[in-house]
This record gives C-alpha cells, structure tokens and sequence, in this order.
C-alpha cells in the first residue's frame, strides 16, 4: 500500500512561497536496490552474488574460535557482552553486496523508492518474509525496530541514523521514513542495514535487560545451543523464507556456526592445531611466520590464504582518552608519539610484514598528503583561529627523526615547554607535583610484547607506566565508563564513511556510555567537518571533507598510530570450499562451503589419531 500526497498541500506550498515539496511516492519508480553513486552494478533480474555459487553444496559445520566469555544473546544494547555472531539470526532490509564499493540489494524489501531529492525514502516488504516462529514481517516491526534500537540500543544507533527524522508504516508491507534535509547521501542505504525485530517477540520483555534466551530473529540462521561463557551454535533455517532471493543464492551454505570461547589467542592457537578449531583470522605477524608448521600442514590438511583487503585500513592506535587532564596539551600526546618505535616492532617482533599506519584513512584516496589542496583549504580556513597553524604550514605525514634517541630528546623539549620537569628520574608536573604516570589497559596477553617497548622508551624520559590485564566483561565495562589511561582501539573505515563518523568523533558522543568516541573527542572544528563529510554529494566531495578531518585529526595527536596489513590472513583446514576471484572490498565468509569429501576425509584423520 502507498500514500499519496495531498494536492491541496503542494498548491499551498507553491502559493506561500515555502520550500519544494518531496515527490509523491506514487510518482517515484522503485528499483531493486541503491548505491551510493549512480546505479547498482547488477541489474534487477540478476540471478546471485558474482562470488557466490548457487550450486555449492550444502552441509558440514565450521568452528570458530571467540576470546573471553559471554553473558547475553542481545547484542543491541548497553548492558552484558554479546556472544559472537549474533547478527546471523537477523535479516535486514537491504543487504551490501561485497563486489561493490557500497551497493544494496534486496533482502526483506523487495522494492525500493527514494525521493529524488532524498526527502523520504519507503521499502515494500516481500509478502513471503517471515520469522523463524512463522510470523509475518510487517511494516510494524520496521518500524518497532527502529525505535526500539534508536531509543534503547547501544549510541550508535542513535549517532547512525541521527538524520532520520519521521517513520511510519503505510499499511501492512510498505513503510516510510522521513530524512531530514543533511543531504547525506549514504542515509537511504544505511536505513537498508537496520535489523528487523519481531514486535511480537518482544511484547511484555525488557529489552535493556539481559538475556540469554534463544532470541527471534527473520535471518538465515537460528541459535540453537547457549552455553554462557563456553559457546554458542547457530543453526541454519532449512525453511529459511529468504534462501531462494537473488542475494542469497549460494551463501549460507554451511549448517552449523559454532563459536568456542578461549581464555586468550595462545590457547586458541593450540586448539586449532589440535583440529578442535576449523579456522583463523590470523593477527599476529609471528604466529603467521612461526606457528603454522605442524605435522597437520606438513600432511597437506591445512591451508593458508592471505586475501587482498579492499576496504582503507583505517586506524588502530594506543587511544589516549582526553577525558584525563593529563592528556589535555597536545605537547604531551605528541612526546608520546615520539616514544612510539615502529621500526624496531616491524623489524623484531613482526617479521617485517606491517606498514606504519598515519592516516585514519590510511590505504585510500582519502588520506591527507601534503599541504591542504584548496578544496581542504575552502574547508579549514573558516576555523583557522581554532586549528594549529602547522596544519596549514606542515605537510603530512608528520616527519619525526628516525632514530630513537633524537626523538626522545624532542619528546623531552615537548614536555618541559608542557611545564613538566624531571625530578630524580620522574617527570613531574611542578605545579601539582603529580608524577606523570600511565595505564595501558588490555585484554589479551598477546599484545604485552608489543606495548613493553613503548613504556620501556617513555621510561628514558621519566614517564612511569604499567600494562593492566583484566578479563573481558571487566575490560569491556572499563571501556562503557571510558575507565582508562590508554587503550589498544580501532576506528574502522569503509570506503565510503558517513553517519558512523559522528560516533567516532563528535561531541554529542564524548560522554555517552558505550559510544565510540573513545578518545573524548569535543571539538566544533572536527564536529563541522564531520556533518560536511557526511553531505558530501560527490565522490570528489567526500575524499575532501575526509582529508580535511584526516588533517584536524592528525595533527591533534590523539593517538599514538600502530600499523595495518592489507590483507586478511586466514590459516583453514583445508575443507572448505569457495569461488575466486575473492569480492573486491569485502571477505564474504557466507558464500563458502564445507566440501563433502574433504570434509570426511579430515574428521576420519580425527578419529584415527
């Protein structure tokens, strides 16, 4: 069903003068799905995902490793940690075709019309789209999720879909959003990405309170086993309404997800070796160069791939949070860069094989190079009196001596200009005679090696600091509170950013629970920035605005960049099965397959040792 809009209030309009009013919806084509510049690559009779097969066969599990614990099957709210791979069990509107640079296709909308102004935009839900318990998805439940998410879930929600500002359901299979006049072009695919709960389902639960029930969800998977803190197993819908759509032809092929729980990667490691695990996302350059070689590699059933990554490699960093008075003066977080040693790390600790991370776009068009073209400067120069002048006057990437000791020593300069000086052996502030001190809060053993070498430098200079290793509900709760000194964190980019941007770094996030601002970011500059990256309406346009926040971002020394790969290395045992080439900008785990021969012919090599 579809509303028209009144003839009376378009004549008005026009007579009074007031702004053009949005098409009628009637007037509108729908299409079978969105991109972000220009059309969709596969046409609307496209029959499956270039890189998926719709003969793959189907059948066979695969195991996979989760660290930590888990107390909750809702991974939409505040409260509890998630189990892994929630997201399986729900369907969305549209789904992103990961061939594309951000495409969406189809899912539980069969048809889509967007305003040509981009005033409002209305999916029609396939008739055929049902819950796992045989309930209809309707209007209603769009519009009960988005609410229910928007105004109980986690903040991103809110910051993601800031720009929504009216929803409703126009009978029982079309519903409406109203988009507020930001001129974000990613908002109607990103309203495409929102999961669809089941209204039913949910009537007369709280849906801020924990759980670990088996939850509702429409998706190609259900949860079937819970074991709090152990594991947990997804099994996949045999009658799953979806499994005959164009988008999903050839994935979702394998019968069982399982995530273990380890207490840490070192133990994970060890369970994949032993055949308990099916497969890895490898992170550490010295498991990949040193901890593979095993009779199991030696006989051939294991196999390991290094797929090229599409997508900018972002930022992972040591995330100072400015929510500390000590990191208030930039001079002190760039004397903390200084002390970073990535040489050294590249050369002894990860075999060579990472590049330095500068930008927080690094590995795409939209890192800053050099001095600020005068596209940048259209954009900097409203806020020159707010902004550093070696933004305008120094090129990136910022130049820091190679060698250790000078490097330091100008680290040394940065905080005595701070007002801090050394007192038997301890940088101090004279003021408040407090020692200037850090925590590095972690998770994971793994990554103690690496931050010793930090503190060891800051410790030539009179800078005291520790590793703090807590377990992953406590780890996780620190961060909600933004209860730390120092974090290992990541800002993950796509290749085309938007809404996401504000929670990264906006003020409107500095002080919300669980946002990921991290950093305690407030800054109008970067706010600015922000909204104009976000309504940039061309590719051109948004590779500015990004270069121009890259620029604010990295000259306000933050964080402390480590270092990206780009690629993504996987170590398997060799029975799974998939189509190459890879999709360009995204690994799509769902289009593989448990090969049937293969298959047996390892779990036999299981029995028998």
């Amino acid at each position: 069903m579809r509303h028209a809009a009144s003839g009376l209030a378009l004549l008005l309009g026009m007579l009074l003068g007031g702004p053009a009013m949005a098409a009628d919806p009637a007037e509108v084509p729908t299409v079978h799905g969105l991109a972000l510049y220009g059309d969709p690559a596969l046409p609307a009779d496209f029959g499956h995902f270039p890189h998926a097969d719709p003969d793959a066969p189907q059948g066979g599990s695969l195991v996979r490793s989760a660290i930590g614990s888990f107390d909750s099957t809702n991974p939409f709210i505040i409260r509890g940690t998630p189990a892994t791979g929630l997201t399986e069990i729900y369907d969305t509107l549209l789904t992103q075709n990961p061939d594309e640079p951000f495409s969406m296709y189809g899912l539980l909308a069969e048809g889509v019309r967007l305003d040509p102004d981009r005033q409002w935009i209305e999916f029609d839900l396939h008739p055929q789209a049902r819950f796992h318990d045989g309930e209809p998805v309707t209007a209603e439940d769009v519009v009960f999720s988005f609410e229910t998410l928007t105004e109980q879930g986690q903040p991103f929600y809110g910051a993601y879909y800031a720009d929504v500002v009216g929803i409703r359901a126009v009978g029982e299979d079309t519903v409406h959003f109203d988009l507020a006049d930001s001129d974000s072009r990613e908002l109607p695919l990103i309203i495409g990405q929102l999961p669809i709960l089941p209204a039913h389902f949910w009537q007369g639960r709280d849906f801020e309170a924990t759980t670990r029930d088996a939850l509702l969800g429409s998706g190609p998977y259900r949860i079937g086993v819970v074991e709090p803190g152990r594991r947990i197993v997804y099994e996949r819908v045999d009658d799953y309404w979806g499994k005959d759509l164009p988008a999903n032809r050839g994935r979702h092929n394998i019968d069982r997800l399982i995530y273990d729980y380890y207490r840490d990667q070192t133990v994970a490691l060890e369970a994949f070796k032993a055949g308990n695990l099916d497969m890895r996302i490898e992170t550490s350059a010295r498991n990949w160069a040193t901890a593979y070689d095993f009779p199991a590699r030696d006989e051939g059933f294991i196999k390991r791939l290094e797929v090229p990554d599409g997508q900018p490699a972002g930022m992972q960093a040591y995330v100072m949070n400015l929510r500390r008075d000590k990191f208030q003066d930039v001079r002190v977080r760039e004397a903390l860069n200084l002390a970073f040693d990535f040489e050294w790390l590249n050369r002894n600790l990860f075999y060579g094989a990472y590049q330095r991370t500068e930008s927080y776009f690094a590995n795409s068009e939209m890192a800053a190079e050099g001095l600020p073209s005068e596209a940048e400067l259209a954009l900097l120069e409203p806020h020159r009196e707010a902004l550093p002048e070696r933004i305008f006057q120094e090129p990136l990437p910022i130049e820091h001596p190679e060698e250790m000791r000078p490097r330091l020593a100008k680290a040394l300069k940065l905080l005595n200009e701070a007002g801090y000086v050394v007192s038997d052996g301890v940088m101090t502030h004279p003021d408040s005679g407090e020692p200037l001190s850090l925590e590095v809060l972690l998770f994971d053993t793994q990554f103690e090696r690496v931050v010793q070498p930090l503190l060891q430098n800051l410790a030539k200079i009179g800078i005291e600091g520790d590793i703090r290793i807590v377990d992953v509900n406590q780890y996780l709760n620190r961060l909600r509170q933004f209860d730390f000194d120092i974090i290992v964190g990541s800002f993950p980019q796509s290749a085309n950013p938007g809404n996401e941007q504000r929670d990264f770094w906006t003020s409107e996030y500095a002080e919300v629970p669980q946002s990921r601002n991290l950093i305690g970011l407030s800054n109008p500059v970067i706010d600015d920035l922000v909204d104009t990256l976000i309504a940039a309406d061309s590719r051109e346009a948004l590779d500015t605005a990004a270069r121009a926040l890259d620029r604010v971002l990295r000259w306000g020394f933050y964080v402390i960049p480590q270092w990206h790969l780009g690629q993504t290395r996987i170590a398997l045992w060799d029975k799974f099965g998939w189509q190459e080439p890879f999709p360009e900008y995204n690994l799509d785990l769902a289009a593989w397959w448990v090969d049937p021969e293969r298959g047996a012919e390892i779990e036999a090599r299981q029995r028998n040792r």
